[in-house]
This record gives structure tokens, sequence and C-alpha cells, in this order.
């Protein structure tokens, strides 16, 4: 409830009328939840069927590129299976992952510890055979 009265409160708040509250309910409550819930739905769903696998899994995840900026980096999926507590999932050159950067903040805080980085070590123990399938439909 508080993710949604929040939103209309400020809007009213900022704007002073009741049209700017549910302006914002409507903004900031309900398209931001239903953006984030289709955006967690693609990751776990387009991640598993489509994109290259650079790591060696023993499921279908993968990589895909075009969902790396609206999920803050988690469509790099085939490394968050092959290595779930890394905290940087896309390692590639070009692989944005905002979520690292702001783990990474955190850590500098203080308020993140014991952070598992990866290493080049761990990355190429996790490698993928060359004969690794990429940008192909998983198999069913």
């Amino acid at each position: 409830m508080a993710s949604l009265a929040l939103p209309f409160g400020a809007g009213w708040l900022w704007s002073g009328s009741l049209i700017g509250g549910l302006t914002a309910f409507v903004w900031a409550g309900i398209i931001r939840m239903a953006l984030l819930h289709h955006v967690t739905w693609s990751v776990n769903s387009i991640c598993h069927m489509f994109g290259a696998r650079p790591f060696a899994t023993d499921d279908q995840s993968r990589n895909v590129r075009f969902l790396a900026l609206v999920s803050f980096g988690e469509s790099w999926h085939n490394l968050h299976h092959a290595y779930p507590a890394s905290a940087r999932h896309g390692v590639g050159r070009g692989q944005i992952d905002s979520s690292a950067g702001i783990i990474r903040l955190f850590e500098k805080a203080g308020w993140a510890t014991n952070v598992q980085w990866p290493t080049a070590q761990r990355l190429a123990t996790l490698a993928a055979s060359p004969a690794t399938p990429a940008l192909v439909p998983a198999d069913r």
C-alpha cells in the first residue's frame, strides 16, 4: 500500500492538487510496478530461451543484450546461474551492469561487506566450451 500511497501523497504535495496526486499515483505507482514486473519476467523467460551462453551451466540460462539497460545488468543471466554469488554479472567488454556499480558504491560506503567480485581465474574456470551454441533457442 505504501508504494502506491507515497507517490500519490508526494504528487499531491508537489502539485497541490488531486490531479497531481493521481498522476503521480499512476506513473510512479502503477506504471512503475508494471514495468518492474515485466522486466523481471522478461529476464526470467527470454534469458532462458535466446542469447549467448559464455559460461557452462546445467540449465539454459543465457545473456540477452537488449534487456541489459532496463534490467540494470541482470540480463547477463548466464553468469548469474554459473556464479550466483558474484556481485557482477556483466563481465564482458561493453556489458553494462549498473547493479554492480551500485553494489561497489555500497561496499565503499561500508554498507555491503564480503562482496564476491569475479576474478579472471574464476571466469576462466566457468567458461563454456567453444562448442556451446550461442544465439539459438533453448532446447525444450
